[in-house]
């Protein structure tokens, strides 16, 4: 196995082969979708304003009557959430193109004392970019222009809502990389990845958006415009106040501008898609990788059976790895001398099949083959979705309690209507996505999970939200995460900049926010 290793073909795929794009749709209707209100009927809504003629008109004359959604047919998408699991009743949806917009629009909504909801792709996974009661959807859709890009400094200046996946494209063309990736990066907005801090599957080789974001420009709740749209990679005057807005999820202002440090793009990627027969040698791969590959190990992501297969069957594609797997993991390398990244990456595999730590796998350099790969990590979360209802966990874990969870749960919903329950991740960073999927959404299904998970991960001093945010779905839960003392200081803080609570009402903490 793996002779010859970098000059092998890919096992499963054809030399000459199509890359397999996607798309699902789901059947699901979003009228058909329970209201939040109804689910979630303990829940009251705050003392806002409802929408009348003359709000509307106010706004129709700011921003013109095509910008101003209000037909039920064209509201209707803004306020069901990606998995549809949930559905607001907002009856009007703006479109600012530009930071001034923004400005006007907050400071009418707060003077009238109107809720609002901020939302970008509409891609989040808790419920943090839809309306929960009839707050007005504020969409960054039309804010999409690419404003600079210095070769030099490697530095973009963006509109918060341009695609992910358009500035990767951008960046492209002049040598560098975004430091983000995501699996959702062909509908998600940089604003709405800024605003939940989101990590991706290159946050092992280029760190968090904290470090990647250099500077933003935000609208509090009263239109003022905080302009910290520092393109400086050193900028030590006083409290960072960016740090307010990463990963707030739009309760403490809207981003509407961002200035990213995107390092230069990799001349050399491979990738290896392996397979293991335990997690224990998983995390024995791991160690080996980082002494082994070190500088140019880009990422590390791992599949268990059920998490890959799924992705299979919805990409109809063959499985890279024999389809009785355990374990999968998916290991990419990227740096500047091919030579050298496949001299560490020969060696590491070597290795690596000398202890007994892989039983067969699956190498790519060509941009074709490395792609489909990709498809199959990061089509595992749209392909659970073909089960019917999925109720996703996000958490961080210590590395010897990474995968328990999963094997615990299964235990614990034997005899339920669950379909599946499994779990991948990102093992360089501690992040494991636990999904369990059912034909529809099943109380006492949810009842058997939550609060179990947090209480567990809890116990084992993980975090219930790794990247995916608070948003709605969490906020009952954060106080395992988050101690009494800091939950006082964040609802400090969002008293100071959002007195009469209108920011993205309900979501990231704990309490009423009005």
């Amino acid at each position: 196995m793996f002779s010859n290793y970098l000059a092998r073909p890919c096992r499963y795929f054809p030399a000459q082969c199509t890359v397999v794009k996607f798309l699902h749709t789901s059947p699901v209707k979003c009228s058909s979708v329970e209201l939040t209100q109804i689910r979630y009927s303990n829940l009251k809504r705050g003392n806002y304003t409802s929408l009348a003629d003359k709000h509307v008109s106010f706004f129709e004359s700011l921003l013109s009557k095509t910008r101003v959604l209000t037909d039920k047919s064209d509201v209707e998408s803004y306020n069901v959430d990606w998995l549809k699991t949930m559905r607001g009743a907002s009856k009007v949806v703006l479109k600012p193109k530009s930071t001034e917009e923004v400005s006007e629009i907050l400071k009418y909504c707060n003077d009238n004392v109107l809720a609002v909801c901020p939302q970008g792709g509409n891609t989040g996974l808790v419920g943090g970019s839809v309306p929960v009661f009839d707050e007005i959807v504020i969409s960054t859709v039309l804010m999409n222009e690419i404003i600079s890009i210095n070769k030099t400094s490697g530095v973009l200046v963006c509109q918060a809502g341009c695609v992910l996946e358009n500035l990767e494209a951008e960046v492209t063309e002049r040598g560098l990389v975004m430091p983000l990736d995501l699996g959702a990066k062909g509908s998600c907005h940089i604003g709405g990845n800024i605003s939940t801090n989101a990590g991706g599957i290159r946050l092992l080789r280029y760190g968090s958006l904290h470090g990647s974001v250099l500077g933003v420009e935000a609208v509090k709740a009263d239109g003022t415009v905080v302009d910290c749209l520092s393109t400086l990679k050193k900028d030590n005057t006083g409290y960072h106040l960016k740090h307010l807005f990463l990963g707030s999820e739009g309760t403490l202002g809207i981003v509407t501008k961002v200035a990213i440090q995107c390092p230069p793009k990799p001349q050399a990627v491979n990738v290896a898609f392996l397979a293991l027969d335990s997690f224990e040698k998983v995390l024995a791969t791991y160690r080996l990788a980082r002494s082994c590959l070190g500088e140019v190990l880009s990422s590390f992501e791992f599949m268990d059976r059920d998490s890959l297969m799924v992705a299979v069957t919805g990409l109809k594609l063959k499985s890279p790895v024999p389809e009785d797997t355990p374990f999968s993991l998916l290991i990419e390398t990227s740096g500047g001398n091919s030579d050298h990244d496949e001299a560490k990456l020969s060696l590491f595999l070597e290795q690596a099949t000398n202890k007994g730590f892989i039983n067969d796998g699956t190498l790519a350099t060509e941009p074709s083959r490395i792609k489909m790969l990709w498809d199959l990590r990061e089509g595992i979360t749209q392909s659970l979705t073909m089960d019917g209802y999925v109720y996703k966990y996000d958490i961080s874990l210590p590395m010897e309690h990474f995968y328990d969870i999963v094997s615990i749960m299964k235990e614990r919903l034997k005899g339920t209507s669950f379909i599946r329950c499994c779990g991948y991740g990102h093992v360089g960073d501690g992040n494991l996505h636990l999904n369990v999927t059912a034909p529809s959404f099943d109380r006492d299904l949810l009842d058997l999970i939550e609060p179990f998970v947090y209480e567990w991960t809890a116990k084992h001093r993980g975090s219930v939200s790794a990247e995916h945010g608070i948003g709605f779905k969490k906020t009952s839960v954060v106080h395992f995460s988050k101690s009494a003392e800091a939950l006082k200081l964040m609802a400090q803080i969002k008293a100071i900049m959002d007195p009469k609570g209108i920011l993205n009402p309900y979501k990231v903490l704990p309490s009423d926010p009005h």
